[in-house]
């Protein structure tokens, strides 16, 4: 057993907090360039916003100029600053954001140095102060998103887990294994910690998706039973799906396997599962389901992620899968020297399956933190998969509107990487504060519209009155409604596009003795566009000229 004992650890980390990116408020900072008096810039800001047909708060500052605003409904924040900008009268315009309490987790294994030579000098945690974790943590704490684990269960008496294990299902025919809550193998303990250990509770590690939530789906790993997982996991409102697990060179999965994929893909499932641990290009699956052969170059390409393991220095670790079935990298090695002890996780504390050497060599992974034995180092895919089901947890509690695809595009796009993607490490490894940066800046709300028009009309013109108004998940800032559409249904027929417009008020053109019935559908900046209602808004009648 390794020991990571206080003795060896005489040098402690002091993790200095990663600076994050600030939460958006919705106001603008608008500095007045008027003579210093108070009166003079009361006067002046109450100018600027007649004229810009702003809403006022009361956040103002006079004796700095300060008039703090927010756009009306159904304007952006960012065309308002445009045309703040564009005043004369006005300094300066500055999106208001808001700034955080600085988290730093408490528990010893990220507080605490590895006392290995070769790890000069980082916390056991390094995986996460490398893949910025900790700076993502201030943006999102990911407790309202529950993490699925497909795996051979969890030790729910772990003090990293016990407590935060929202849903537990037995799907393991083994009569030896005993329950979901339980992990004879030890495997699925280390997985779910690094996924959703529970932080800042002065006890082990910090999982990547913090607050977040875990299901267990405890499986024999037969066919059959992690279909059945993955099915179950989704009709039971999982977010995010870790697969630590993997077939060895199966081209052809089974077809009820692919049809279980996108079963939760449809439903709005974030798919994450382990690439080969071993050197091959044949990632089997469900990997290779969710990144097929010659995609992984395309970053809009696959239905989840096919994670490969990077190694301390940030290269491809040298038993892990690579090629065109690879979505993205995690740290899931340490590989250097003669060091191979790989990454900190929580373990059941009887020996487990692992140690024993069933279906592998015996490991001599145990580990000892501030006296507590429950832990060990393990390498593999297996450990990186569940850092980048972490980081999908963080996005997705700082922005509940994202699609699966979303959070698949904008991981590749944020991740760290030399040029585009590559056939080691994918489009690059895990960076969790671009990823909920990056999160926090899309709208998937669709905007609202309306229309109001008259009962009936004598004339062969209707004027139209729209209102429209673009929202988005708290904390994000709205994209803004482009444009309107307006739909006319004619004597009870197929609605069809009369207009597209831009403006308050339209006028439609209209034939004598035909009832018409209105109503509209608003598109915003990112391209959301509003579903039709289920009724019209307006119905108006048209008269027959004498």
């Amino acid at each position: 057993m390794r020991r990571v004992a206080p003795v060896l650890l005489a040098l402690a980390l002091v993790v200095a907090p990663a600076s994050a990116a600030a939460a958006p408020t919705g106001r603008l900072l608008v500095s007045i360039d008027a003579p210093h008096t108070r009166a003079a810039q009361a006067a002046t800001a109450r100018a600027v916003i007649a004229r810009h047909d702003v809403r006022a708060t009361s956040r103002n500052v006079p004796q700095v100029g300060l008039v703090t605003v927010e756009p009306q409904p159904g304007e952006s924040i960012r065309e308002l600053a445009e045309r703040l900008r564009a005043d004369p009268a006005v300094r300066s315009v500055t999106r208001e954001h808001r700034a955080r309490l600085r988290l730093n987790p408490n528990d010893p294994a990220f507080t605490t140095a590895d006392p290995a030579p070769e790890a000069l000098g980082s916390s056991l945690q390094w995986w996460a102060i490398r893949s910025r974790f900790p700076a993502a943590w201030d943006l999102a704490d990911g407790d309202s998103v529950t993490v699925a684990v497909i795996d051979s269960g969890v030790d729910a008496t772990h003090p990293d887990i016990a407590g935060n294990v929202r849903r537990a299902v037995d799907l393991d025919s083994d009569p030896l294994h005993a329950g979901a809550r339980a992990d004879e193998n030890g495997h699925g303990t280390h997985v779910a910690s690094l996924a959703c250990g529970i932080p800042n509770n002065g006890v082990g590690l910090a999982g990547a998706g913090y607050g977040c939530g875990l299901m267990v789906e405890k499986s024999d790993l037969s066919d059959s039973s992690v279909i059945r997982a993955l099915v179950d996991a989704t009709d039971h409102g999982a977010d995010v799906i870790s697969m630590s697990i993997g077939t060895d060179d199966r081209k052809s999965p089974p077809q009820a396997m692919v049809d279980a994929i996108d079963y939760a893909y449809d439903h709005g499932v974030v798919l994450v599962a382990a690439a080969a641990d071993k050197s091959t290009t044949e990632q089997g699956d469900p990997a290779n389901i969710l990144q097929p052969t010659g995609t992984g170059d395309d970053i809009t390409a696959g239905k989840g992620l096919s994670v490969t393991a990077a190694d301390f220095d940030g290269r491809r670790a040298s038993f892990a899968g690579s090629g065109s079935q690879i979505s993205i990298a995690a740290y899931g090695a340490f590989d250097r020297a003669d060091r191979a002890d790989g990454l900190l996780g929580a373990f059941p504390p009887p020996t487990t399956e692992i140690e024993r050497g069933i279906d592998a060599l015996p490991c001599r992974c145990r580990a000892e933190l501030a006296g507590d034995n429950r832990f060990a180092f393990l390498e593999g895919t297996s450990m990186a998969t569940p850092i980048v089901a972490g980081a999908a947890a963080l996005m997705l509690d700082r922005n509940p509107d994202l699609h699966p695809d979303d959070v698949i595009r904008l991981l590749k796009r944020t991740a760290t990487r030399q040029g585009g993607w590559s056939p080691d490490l994918g489009w690059g490894i895990v960076d969790a504060e671009a990823a909920v940066i990056a999160a926090g800046q899309l709208d998937r709300r669709p905007p609202t519209s309306s229309v109001v028009g008259p009962r009936s009309v004598s004339r062969e013109r209707v004027r139209l009155r729209i209102t429209a108004a673009d929202t988005a998940a708290p904390g994000i800032e709205p994209a803004g409604v482009r444009a309107v559409r307006i739909f006319a249904s004619v004597d009870g027929g197929h609605p069809r596009r009369v207009a597209v417009t831009t403006r308050r008020r339209v006028v439609v053109t209209v034939e004598p003795g035909r009832r018409y019935a209105f109503f509209s559908q608003a598109v915003d900046r990112e391209g959301n566009v509003e579903e039709a209602p289920p009724r019209p808004d307006v119905r108006t009648r048209v008269g027959v000229a004498r």
